[in-house]
């Protein structure tokens, strides 16, 4: 099966319903990179990882454990769409170091932020943000975040990473629902000594409601929200914080409507089931955390309505709604936040933010407006540096239309994905995605291994999540020609496997 320019022609006339004249070119050689400093093909010399690898390996492992490794990388060489091992191994990157750079490697607009004099006290002499901002703070908050805020939320709190961000963002929502039910009551010295012994009533008892297959990080907190390995949370002291089933589908969609429809149904029945559970345990529900695509958990998707439906659920109950789009958030999906595409009613009250938004933070509405300074606080509060990062990454989306590139290039990769799960249904199934946010399911998880092995045997790196999942997480710079690089990698070991 090769997937070259006629071939997508056909899937992108049959996505978009378009005539011939849609595409500028029909001459693959003459198909330019918007990124033209990146490799033309992947190129392999050892396998992966290879001897120089796993000599850093060793090294590393005498000092941590490095279980987790898969291969050591040669940043400086590495452009664009395109990984580089220190083996010398280029190979075209769909993983994208767990999908968080937005441009890939070495964009060169990000060294140009870098080496502009301006921006370098960002980076030698990092702020305390929150006690003493750099001058021109709200500029770049204005230039990185708020121009690109979902529709609705005005309220921002930057932070380091997804874990921290969603940590603190729980924290608002309990401070906000117990600040909306002592009303106008002063907070007593009973109140505020007990906090101090992690006793009521300082101390509330109020529960955040998650789901299974759920990933919102590996701190306290939010590990007692995060449900898709066990490995995450073993030996871990957790909350007795209720835990929703997220809906699971039958594929294809279009021909199990009405059994997913009952599945949609039946999850918010439990969810109304838990807000009164708890609510009689005296620990009542003050938010709802949900990703809009369940990434680690296994590129779960649930459908508008069920989102809808959620939401309504949570104003039904006075808890908060919020939508976790650390993995999802920054345009992969075809808008610059998955939420955009439930058409919900009202904004969701907190929507966290970090990977490729590069730094971390939340997004939320003014009932979770902290009533004081101090309670969501720590030193940093965010990082400069990545602001004057972030600025020029949303400068490129929005000059070079990356979010409509995510649209066509996504198409065109679901249809091929689908194309090969005709052919090789063993291997590839329940194609599924929103932009390049792309993902199948492999037969086993043995079999998803062996597929990903040969795969980046032929320089095609991959991710996995869920039990059996590989994933696509590329750059907003990823288009049509890599997505054929991809597919003719992937149909080879398809080929070579079925």
């Amino acid at each position: 099966m090769a997937f070259g320019v006629w071939g997508r022609v056909r899937l992108l006339q049959k996505a978009f319903q378009v005539k011939d004249s849609f595409l500028v070119s029909r001459n693959y050689a003459a198909l330019s990179s918007l990124n033209p400093n990146e490799p033309k093909a992947p190129s392999m010399k050892s396998s992966v990882p290879g001897p120089k690898s796993k000599e850093l390996q060793q090294q590393l492992d005498k000092i941590q454990n490095t279980d987790a490794v898969n291969f050591f990388t040669d940043f400086n060489k590495c452009q664009g769409n395109y990984i580089v091992d220190v083996d010398g191994n280029t190979m075209l990157d769909l993983y994208t170091q767990i999908s968080s750079l937005p441009l890939g490697y070495n964009h060169p607009e990000l060294i140009k932020a870098v080496q502009d004099p301006q921006n370098l006290a960002a980076f030698v002499s990092r702020s305390a943000i929150g006690a003493f901002p750099p001058n021109d703070y709200l500029a770049k908050l204005q230039s990185a975040f708020l121009c690109v805020a979902p529709p609705g939320l005005s309220q921002l709190q930057t932070m380091m990473c997804g874990s921290c961000s969603n940590e603190n963002a729980f924290k608002a929502m309990t401070i906000a629902y117990r600040v909306k039910e002592r009303g106008t009551a002063q907070v007593t010295q009973e109140e505020l000594d007990s906090a101090l012994m992690n006793k009521a009533p300082g101390c509330v008892p109020y529960t955040i409601m998650s789901f299974t297959g759920a990933f919102h990080g590996r701190t306290l907190g939010c590990l007692a929200t995060t449900h898709s390995k066990a490995i995450h949370k073993l030996d871990v002291p957790t909350l007795d914080w209720p835990i929703a089933p997220f809906p699971k589908y039958k594929y294809p969609l279009e021909e199990n409507l009405r059994e997913n429809d009952a599945e949609d149904k039946k999850c918010i029945a439990a969810v109304e089931e838990l807000f009164e559970v708890y609510k009689k345990k005296g620990t009542p529900v003050c938010g709802v955390v949900i990703e809009p695509i369940q990434s680690e958990g296994g590129d779960n998707h649930a459908s508008a309505a069920f989102f809808r439906d959620l939401q309504q659920a949570c104003k039904k109950n006075s808890a908060a709604f919020m939508i976790d789009e650390v993995q999802t958030g920054c345009a992969t999906t075809g808008k610059m936040w998955c939420h955009e595409h439930f058409d919900l009613p009202t904004p969701p009250d907190v929507v966290s933010f970090s990977k490729k938004m590069l730094s971390g933070g939340y997004y939320y509405s003014d009932a979770m407006r902290p009533d004081q300074g101090y309670r969501i606080y720590n030193t940093w509060m965010g990082d400069p540096s990545k602001l004057v990062l972030l600025e020029a990454v949303v400068k490129v989306i929005l000059e070079q239309n990356l979010i409509k590139n995510a649209q066509v290039t996504g198409a065109y990769l679901k249809a091929g994905l689908t194309k090969l799960s005709k052919q090789y249904s063993n291997i590839c199934q329940n194609v599924r995605g929103l932009g390049t946010f792309c993902a199948f399911d492999c037969s086993s998880v043995a079999q998803r291994t062996k597929f990903m092995d040969a795969a980046k045997a032929k320089g095609l790196h991959l991710g996995g999540c869920g039990e059996k999942t590989v994933r696509f997480r590329p750059t907003l710079l990823f288009q049509n020609h890599h997505a054929d690089i991809a597919l003719n990698i992937m149909d080879a070991v398809m080929k070579e496997q079925n």
